[in-house]
């Protein structure tokens, strides 16, 4: 198993009160996979995302990448927030560079390797502009772009799309989907919406809060092009949700 997460635990303790964020939640994730962490505010999605990106160290249990404890932040994977995090003086294409600079790389390496990440997603001819000239989507495609062009072995997302238009975060989930398995990277993403997650998962993670857990893990059985108005996309859609109305946890792996 590639990603490993053993009776994690985590608590916080505020005014006297602790509140636990993690209640012994375990979960294994393999190379390549699209995982996406999906419920509501204060279920510990973000919590467990950070712990696994090296944010964050868990009260208890463990966390392990690639058979190592995770310790602290690592080089080999990248975390694209809901903010896009660009430099307003640097141009896209010296926003895309960032990570290359870095590492070292020759300026001229840089710029090959930029214009190949820009291009991935969709913002050729757009290399001169800064920040201030691009929509929130564009903004959000240069972060993304930032992030695949040091070649990272997992993307870390949380709810990088949140503050989009509908019909932007949509284009993007498309573009995400199609880069995640052109560029067949493992990634972990957060979010709150169950059509998105049913949209870009191969497995969902259905968490639950008062503590957070895991009420159920999701096999998405949808492959190729994901179309929202199909039979099997809203019957997948549906019974997401009934999880959460469920009672009791509907066990830990569950295949619709």
């Amino acid at each position: 198993m590639y990603i490993e997460v053993t009776d994690a635990c985590k608590s916080f303790t505020q005014n006297g009160k602790t509140f636990t964020a993690l209640d012994h939640v375990s979960l294994g994730i393999e190379k390549g996979e699209f995982i996406c962490l999906l419920g509501p505010s204060g279920c510990g999605k973000s919590t467990l995302l950070n712990a696994l990106a090296g944010f964050e160290k868990v009260s208890g249990g463990s966390v392990k990448i690639d058979g190592k404890e995770v310790e602290a932040p690592s080089i080999r994977n990248i975390t694209i927030f809901q903010n896009y995090g660009l430099l307003p003086w640097r141009n896209v294409q010296k926003n895309v560079e960032l990570g290359l600079e870095s590492k070292g790389i020759a300026p001229e390496e840089r710029a090959k390797i930029a214009k190949k990440y820009i291009d991935l997603v969709g913002l050729s001819g757009f290399e001169k502009r800064h920040p201030r000239q691009l929509s929130g989507g564009q903004q959000q495609r240069v972060s993304i772009a930032r992030g695949l062009a040091v070649d990272p072995d997992i993307i870390f997302m949380d709810e990088p799309l949140g503050a989009l238009d509908a019909i932007t975060r949509m284009k993007l989930q498309e573009d995400i989907l199609r880069i995640s398995r052109e560029e067949k990277k493992t990634v972990i993403f957060v979010t709150h919406d169950i059509e998105e997650a049913v949209f870009l998962a191969d497995r969902i993670v259905v968490m639950m809060s008062d503590p957070g857990r895991i009420k159920s893990v999701v096999t998405v059985p949808l492959s190729g092009h994901r179309d929202r108005t199909s039979g099997d996309f809203l019957y997948v859609r549906d019974k997401v949700f009934e999880l959460f109305n469920m009672k009791t946890d509907a066990g830990i792996e569950y295949i619709i």
